[in-house]
C-alpha cells in the first residue's frame, strides 16, 4: 500500500451492522434505551457524521429493518448466516450500487456513544498506509485491565496493532498496574470501529478463521495473523457501548443527558453584540 494515500480520493461509506442473534442480548438492536431502540440512537449519531459520504444499516432481520426504515434509515438486507459484523459489512460493500466507495467504515450497532473523532481517527490510519484502521483509548481503571469483556490492544512502534486480547496485556510482571502506571498510555482499550480499504475488507472475509481468533473470540486477529496492517489511532477517551444488560441503564442515562444538553444549547438566547 502506498503511504500517504488520500482516502478522500474515493468516497467513504459508513455501515452499521445490526443482527438479531446476539449471544448476550438477543434482539439487541431493538432493546429500549431511554425511550428509543438502541439502533436508532446509533443511527442518529452516525448519520450526522460529516466524515462519511453515505451511511446505511445492514441487518439480517426484517423486524430490525422495519424499525430502521420507520425512523428514516437506509437499510440493506443481508444473509442470516454471517458469523460476524465484518462479513455483513463486506456483503453490502460488494454490491454494485456501493462500488464507488473505496473506504468502508464499520460502526458497530451497539455503540450509540461513538464520537465522530473516533471514526476520523480510524480513517486517518489508512492515509498512513495501513490496510485497516481502528481506534484505542487509554485504560484508566484497574478493574478494566483484568475484565475479559474489555478488549485490549498493544501496538508496534509504528502505531500498527501488535496483538488484541481479552487478557490483561501487556502483562506487568511486578503486579497489576495502578492508576498512576496506567496513565502512561501503554495500556489501551480497543474501541470497536473499523475503517477498511475496500480490497482489505474483501480479503479479510475471504480468509479462513484463525486459531487465535477462535481462542480469543476476536475476529480482528484473523487479518492480523494473515499479515494485514491494522493501524491503531489513540484517542483521549471513549465511552463504552451496550455489551451486556447491565450497560443499558448507564448508556441510557448518558444519552438522555446529552440530549438535554443539546436542547439547552439550541434554546439558549444569542448573545447581544
Amino acid at each position: 500500500m502506498e503511504a500517504g494515500l488520500d482516502v478522500r480520493d474515493g468516497r467513504i461509506l459508513g455501515i452499521v451492522p445490526a443482527r438479531w442473534r446476539s449471544v448476550r442480548l438477543p434482539g439487541k438492536p431493538l432493546i429500549d434505551v431511554g425511550g428509543r431502540p438502541l439502533i436508532e440512537w446509533v443511527w442518529r449519531r452516525v448519520s450526522a457524521f460529516s466524515v462519511l459520504d453515505a451511511c446505511l444499516i445492514a441487518t439480517d432481520a426484517e423486524e430490525i429493518a422495519e424499525t430502521c426504515r420507520a425512523f428514516g434509515a437506509r437499510v440493506e438486507m443481508t444473509s442470516p448466516e454471517h458469523g460476524s459484523g465484518t462479513d455483513r459489512v463486506a456483503e453490502v460493500a460488494g454490491r454494485g450500487n456501493w462500488a464507488g466507495y473505496e473506504t468502508i467504515v464499520n460502526v458497530q450497532g451497539d455503540e450509540p456513544l461513538i464520537d465522530e473523532s473516533h471514526v476520523a481517527a480510524a480513517i486517518e490510519q489508512l492515509g498512513g498506509g495501513a490496510d485497516i484502521g481502528t481506534v484505542a483509548t487509554p485504560i484508566r481503571d484497574p478493574a478494566a485491565y483484568s475484565d475479559p469483556s474489555v478488549v485490549k490492544v498493544t501496538r508496534r512502534s509504528t502505531g500498527a496493532a501488535l496483538y488484541f486480547s481479552r487478557a490483561p496485556i501487556p502483562f506487568r510482571r511486578d503486579g497489576p498496574p495502578d492508576v498512576e502506571t496506567l496513565d502512561s498510555g501503554l495500556w489501551l482499550r480497543h474501541v470497536g470501529v473499523y475503517a477498511f480499504r475496500r480490497e482489505a475488507l474483501l480479503r479479510w472475509v475471504a480468509l479462513p478463521a484463525h486459531p487465535l481468533e477462535e481462542a480469543e473470540r476476536l475476529e480482528q486477529l484473523r487479518p492480523l495473523a494473515a499479515g494485514l496492517v491494522i493501524g491503531v489511532g489513540v484517542v483521549d477517551s471513549a465511552e463504552r457501548g451496550v455489551d451486556i444488560g447491565a450497560d443499558i441503564g448507564r448508556v441510557a442515562a448518558r444519552l438522555l443527558t446529552m440530549e438535554k444538553e443539546k436542547e439547552q444549547l439550541t434554546q439558549a438566547p444569542e448573545a447581544k453584540p
